[in-house]
């Protein structure tokens, strides 16, 4: 007979103790004293049982929601997640698009090492033999199931997953009102208000097969992996999402009138021509199908939050919730992820661990998504595997005021050359193809909008010298 993991046989350990102390509570008075006496002395040294851990991972959302301050987008189920967590405000991603984003950060290993960095590379094609942040976890005995966008594409990765599963939407889902916003020149780039229930969604089914998992998996270990797609294009959800969001309440974004161009690989493409036609009108029907899919998101997000805690399973369970990417809504006309700017670099990013840190506390320190790995296996007492590339925050969550890292980096590629950004708490620094084709510095203590490029600014030599040297030493070990 095969000897359990390690993790698997501390819980088994665990399990038959808690028998113990139940079939105890049912014995006559004295029997039930020796009972309970003698799982209590047995428990004396044994470890807790292992963490579950629930990871939920979005697509393309940006900080418009409640708990970073938005004034109209309607978030409550992540304003409840971020109330009872910890809600990292300067959290990077190491590449803006689905696929090398997500292959990074479920490898904890940075683009140049994945070698993945567009939407079409399969990351087993690359790196067959890597072992994956679930894979980890099954290795380590865990129960581990992928719903919907985890891996970009759908990975069916058989070495990750006990179970994976993903949706389409139903006939009456495919059905509404909506239009291509583009007259069909970007298919992606359209919305609709469909017909029918949260579930006729490929997301509402998402969350309904995650309850039924975790009902199905409460004694656990898991690692329940929970992708959503919206607010993803093409921008779909369920009719009563979109009424929440009249078109006079949207607001455009507005450039300031002393803005400074930006170098042309920053925002650029086949899709800005498309994006330059757009009207007033346009404009605001496309972030209100943007708003719509956040909130259905939300939605869903609530129903797999309301199953943890009906279910007993909210302290004794890891919940990360992550966004892939940021997005533009109309920010140097751009309508999109992609850039190096940071509304497509930084990401929402919420963690809560039972028994560390304060509920509803906030950190402004710098962290990037490829610490996400080595946290949760810190989390969870389980060994990496060497050459992970980012380091665990758990210290971050006891104290998230504490001294940290100095730099986050992200890149993105235009054709044959490459883009690398360095973050720091106050700066932004950027080049492109190792400057040749644009420098860009900007200010966030007076500047967060990066509005103006000060890279040429004489008075700032020294602060680009610095960065300039950062990016390229990070841009030759990458």
């Amino acid at each position: 007979m095969p000897t359990a993991h390690p993790t698997r046989r501390r819980f088994l350990r665990w399990t038959a103790l808690a028998g113990a102390a139940a079939v105890a509570g049912c014995a006559p008075s004295a029997e039930r004293e020796r009972a309970v006496s003698a799982a209590s002395a047995a428990a004396e040294g044994v470890p807790k049982p292992p963490l579950n851990v629930l990871f939920i991972a979005d697509d393309d959302l940006r900080h418009d929601c409640g708990c970073w301050g938005h004034p109209l987008v309607k978030t409550p189920h992540l304003d409840r997640l971020a109330a009872t967590g910890t809600r990292f405000d300067r959290s990077y991603v190491q590449f803006p698009i689905c696929n090398p984003s997500r292959s990074s950060l479920l490898t904890g290993l940075r683009p140049d090492a994945t070698q993945v960095t567009d939407n079409r590379t399969p990351l087993r094609s690359k790196l067959p033999d890597v072992v994956t942040l679930p894979q980890l976890f099954r290795q380590n005995g865990y129960f581990t199931a992928g719903l919907g966008k985890i891996f970009h594409g759908g990975m069916n990765d058989d070495r990750s997953w006990d179970v994976y599963a993903d949706f389409k939407p139903t006939p009456t889902g495919h059905k509404g009102q909506g239009r291509n916003l583009t007259g069909g020149t970007l298919r992606w780039c359209a919305w609709k208000a469909a017909d029918g229930t949260d579930e006729d969604q490929p997301d509402g089914q998402t969350a309904a097969e995650a309850v039924r998992l975790l009902e199905a998996h409460r004694a656990g270990p898991f690692f329940l992996g929970v992708g959503f797609h919206k607010p993803h294009d093409p921008f779909v959800a369920p009719k009563r999402y979109f009424d929440m969001y009249p078109l006079d309440d949207i607001t455009l974004p507005q450039a300031p009138a002393d803005a400074t161009p930006a170098p042309q690989p920053a925002v650029g493409g086949g899709f800005a021509k498309a994006f330059a036609k757009f009207t007033d009108r346009e404009r605001r029907e496309f972030t209100r199908a943007y708003y719509a899919g956040t909130t259905f998101m939300d939605a869903q997000l609530g129903k797999v939050l309301d199953a943890l805690d009906r279910l007993g399973l909210a302290d004794r369970t890891v919940v990360v919730f992550a966004s892939d990417h940021g997005y533009h809504l109309g920010e140097r006309g751009w309508w999109n992820k992609n850039t190096l700017f940071e509304h497509s670099c930084r990401s929402p990013l919420i963690v809560r661990a039972p028994g560390v840190g304060r509920a509803g506390q906030a950190t402004s320190r710098l962290v990037e998504f490829v610490d996400i790995f080595p946290t949760l296996t810190d989390l969870c007492g389980l060994s990496n595997q060497p050459g992970l590339a980012g380091q665990s925050f758990v210290p971050l969550l006891r104290d998230p005021r504490r001294p940290w890292k100095e730099t986050a980096f992200t890149q993105v590629r235009r054709g044959g050359f490459a883009g690398y950004s360095v973050r720091t708490e106050r700066w932004r620094y950027t080049e492109w193809d190792g400057g040749a084709k644009g420098v860009e510095l900007y200010d966030h203590r007076s500047d967060p909008g990066e509005w103006h490029n000060r890279a040429d600014d004489p008075t700032l030599a020294p602060v680009r010298a610095d960065l300039a040297k950062r990016l390229r030493a990070y841009a030759a070990r990458a």
